[in-house]
């Protein structure tokens, strides 16, 4: 098969912009999470409308990071559906807890609420809802039966950027939203990821967890605005993201 005749199946919008962006970073000599980061979830924060965005090295890590804000536990279920990418069910496992799969809507691929309530059991610490190519699920339902049996909800919100539902933004809807920047999403920044959530409780301890389980602006103590002295508060992960990459997505959200 020919060039001419090859269609792929994606191809990011790169101008020179970014890489004009990402040029600036590698001269800045600040490689690592440090103060392009911080202005990239600023700038997320704002366009969703949301309190707070924590920018990570995947969806994947974003996922992980709101199933932790929860405390998800060994033994416990959560309902996923059967249409998705494998991240949004293997995330569950990574806290010896359990996905339930359920079915799609009739004619459609999104998450059916009616199936998810009927397995529901007392195990059940949440719903973990998918956007599935920018068509936003059901969200009023899902929360309505959420509130009903006393479950969270998560949005695996990877393809739905930026939708909305019901006037809306998708990132504003739940207590935690996950969003991918993989390189075949609507922005990207080749690997990475955001979760966005109005709850201070959550915002600090994913803040904490994505880096170590550090306390505080860890990465401030190779700035001379930082200290030599950290905390470990917790047996985090390494989910943070670089600078070189919201490099990227700072203007890949701009367009």
């Amino acid at each position: 098969m020919t060039e001419h005749t090859y269609i792929p199946f994606h191809r990011p919008c790169i101008g020179q912009e970014e890489i004009d962006a990402v040029a600036q970073v590698l001269t800045s000599r600040w490689l690592t999470t440090g103060p392009v980061t911080i202005e990239f979830e600023k700038e997320f924060a704002n366009y969703i409308g949301c309190k707070y965005a924590l920018a990570v090295n995947s969806g994947t890590a974003a996922l992980q990071l709101a199933l932790d804000a929860i405390g998800l536990k060994p033994g416990d279920e959560v309902i996923v559906p059967t249409y998705t990418f494998t991240a949004t069910a293997e995330v569950v496992t990574y806290f010896g807890a359990r996905p339930v799969f359920c079915d799609s809507v009739p004619g459609g691929f999104n998450i059916d609420p009616a199936d998810a309530e009927l397995r529901i059991t007392d195990r059940t610490r949440g719903i973990l809802a998918v956007h599935v190519a920018g068509e936003v699920c059901a969200m009023d339902r899902l929360h309505a039966i959420a509130v009903a049996h006393g479950l969270h909800v998560i949005e695996d919100a990877a393809h739905a950027l930026p939708a909305d539902h019901q006037g809306k933004r998708v990132g504003t809807i739940s207590e935690l939203t996950a969003f991918s920047f993989y390189a075949t999403k609507t922005i990207t920044t080749g690997e990475g990821g955001m979760l966005t959530t109005d709850n201070d409780d959550y915002a600090e301890r994913a803040s904490v967890m994505r880096l170590h389980g550090i306390g505080g602006d860890a990465w401030k103590r190779y700035s001379h605005a930082g200290s030599w002295f950290y905390e470990v508060l917790d047996a985090g992960y390494k989910l943070n993201l670089p600078d070189l990459f919201p490099g990227l997505g700072r203007v890949q959200l701009r367009k």
